[in-house]
């Protein structure tokens, strides 16, 4: 008379090859989305270094002084034309701007400074105000 019997290891394994199936499945659908986050935020991060690239800082545009005698346009590639009277381009030259505080270096090579305060820009003993 033969017996089988039902060896005990056999549904021992065949539950932990389950439970390993499934944590490979879970492990593999984890690591997707991790893989799909990290993509999306890369594409996050450069959309928004593109975007600081291309947009123009805030105070690039046209600062006057109230009798209009001076013109001083920060434009948006760095650079500063500054008409006084009727000279158009008077002095031109690269800026740069740290928070409130901007520095200039016209085409000379002479070096001047200016603050923004509320609005109002304070460069040289002059006051400017932007053109609307």
């Amino acid at each position: 008379m033969e017996h089988h019997r039902s060896h005990p290891a056999k549904p021992l394994l065949a539950a932990t090859l389950l439970a390993l199936a499934t944590q490979v499945s879970a492990t593999r659908t984890s690591t997707a989305q991790t893989l799909l986050q990290e993509r999306q935020m890369t594409t996050t991060v450069q959309a928004n270094a593109a975007a600081r690239e291309t947009a123009p800082h805030p105070y690039v545009g046209m600062w006057v002084t109230a009798d209009g005698h001076i013109r001083h346009e920060l434009l948006p590639n760095g650079r500063y034309d500054e008409d006084r009277g009727n000279r158009k381009s008077a002095y031109r030259g690269r800026y740069s701007i740290t928070g409130e505080h901007i520095d200039y270096v016209d085409d000379t090579g002479f070096t001047a400074d200016g603050n923004f305060v509320d609005g109002v820009l304070y460069h040289a003993g002059m006051v400017l105000r932007r053109e609307r």
